[in-house]
């Protein structure tokens, strides 16, 4: 099911994963699933997305697959070439790389600002407190 699924995202007749085969033994079934993550991370998932053979033949790990599948469902709907055929609100989805660009009037003029993480003049102080270890006044 992996590599019909890879198969059916690539555009133009091309199947990245030529030879499916839905029988075999433990190590047949296993290469598939191999094959299944190497098509995945030429399609462009990024291997650090791309879960471990044993993670989906032993059920071990199956939020690792399905981080996965979620990944390569949100790099299609990116992609936007029509052949998602689900939801593409199903899929988290990916930045585009809003750059920013800054004229030198507005770098100089943050250079003023005191930001919040440098703490406030106004507000809560220390003004009027004893120092430590020092006795209270008795009346």
């Amino acid at each position: 099911v992996l590599c019909r699924l890879i198969n059916s995202l690539q555009g133009g007749g091309q199947a990245p994963v030529a030879k499916i085969q839905a029988w075999g033994g433990a190590f047949k079934q296993m290469e598939q699933i191999s094959q299944g993550g190497e098509a995945a991370e030429r399609y462009g998932i990024a291997a650090t997305d791309i879960f471990q053979t044993v993670d989906l033949w032993e059920g071990k790990n199956m939020a690792c697959v399905q981080r996965t599948l979620m990944n390569g469902g949100g790099l299609a709907v990116a992609k936007g070439d029509g052949l998602l055929g689900g939801d593409p609100n199903w899929f988290p989805k990916k930045s585009r790389g809003g750059r920013r660009v800054f004229s030198e009037d507005k770098l100089k003029e943050g250079q003023s600002v005191i930001g919040l993480q440098m703490g406030t003049n106004r507000g809560a102080s220390q003004a009027g407190m004893t120092g430590y270890g020092r006795g209270g006044q008795i009346l």
